[in-house]
């Protein structure tokens, strides 16, 4: 069986996308999807994105992690509207459906500004900070980013937590609206170039420990930068947008 595939990039998270409209990928199946994330025996990526019909809004996000579990992801939902985009079934903005709800974007060129859920539960700890922003995030400051053990430490802290695990970011305040991001993404099991829930649950964390008082932060991550804005009142973070650029790179044809 044969399908045509278009990747994609967002700061270096990088997507196999696969218009799946007639419902004939193979879905249930992680291991091929495994096999087309695979950076040596596959097209490559950190993850697989399906693009399906919906009866209420434009189009239905299927997501898969690089190991077949599916999810939501950030910058895979702002490659999804880029994607939707080229296929003509949106023109600027959208509304859309994925596993964590409903989702508005509006794209503008290769910009895409992707509204998230709302957050209303952010756990704050002695050295950490733990929120579900479309799937899990552990935040935490460290020292040193740029040499920092993001692998060995995010591996271990990913796996302390009970199944499905959660993604590690890690992240040094550069000023008062700019933190630099690191990502351990579970489901990759390894540091990704960037994550999109992940710099979500970094710009709320740091504005609920009063790191920044604006609701407007930079987030330099390893391919790029993102930007994320939001609303907040009595505790619940609303109105969130996730910013930045969703790139198509190439397309092809693969056999599975």
């Amino acid at each position: 069986m044969k399908f045509r595939f278009y990747k994609y990039q967002g700061t270096g998270n990088d997507f196999v996308m696969i218009d799946n409209r007639t419902k004939t990928f193979p879905k249930q199946k992680t291991d091929i999807i495994s096999h087309i994330c695979d950076r040596h025996f596959g097209i490559g990526a950190d993850g697989l994105i399906l693009i399906e019909n919906d009866d209420d809004v434009d189009f239905r996000m299927i997501y898969f992690n690089a190991d077949g579990s599916e999810t939501f992801c950030g910058n895979g939902g702002r490659c999804a509207v880029a994607f939707a985009k080229q296929l003509h079934i949106i023109e600027n903005s959208t509304n859309f459906i994925a596993v964590d709800g409903p989702h508005f974007a509006e794209i503008n060129n290769d910009t895409v500004s992707l509204k998230m859920i709302d957050v209303d539960e952010v756990e704050v700890n002695e050295n950490h900070v733990f929120a579900y922003t479309g799937t899990q995030h552990h935040v935490q400051i460290v020292e040193n980013l740029e040499n920092y053990p993001v692998f060995e430490n995010g591996k271990k802290i990913r796996n302390s937590y009970k199944n499905p695990g959660s993604n590690v970011n890690f992240v040094e305040q550069v000023d008062e609206t700019t933190f630099k991001v690191r990502t351990y993404e579970k489901g990759v099991e390894n540091e990704t170039l960037a994550c999109g829930t992940g710099v979500t649950a970094v710009a709320i964390a740091m504005h609920k420990t009063g790191k920044t008082k604006s609701n407007r932060i930079s987030l330099p991550v390893e391919g790029g930068n993102l930007e994320v804005c939001f609303t907040e009142k009595n505790g619940i973070y609303a109105n969130v947008f996730l910013k930045g650029p969703a790139v198509f790179v190439f397309e092809g044809v693969i056999k599975i």
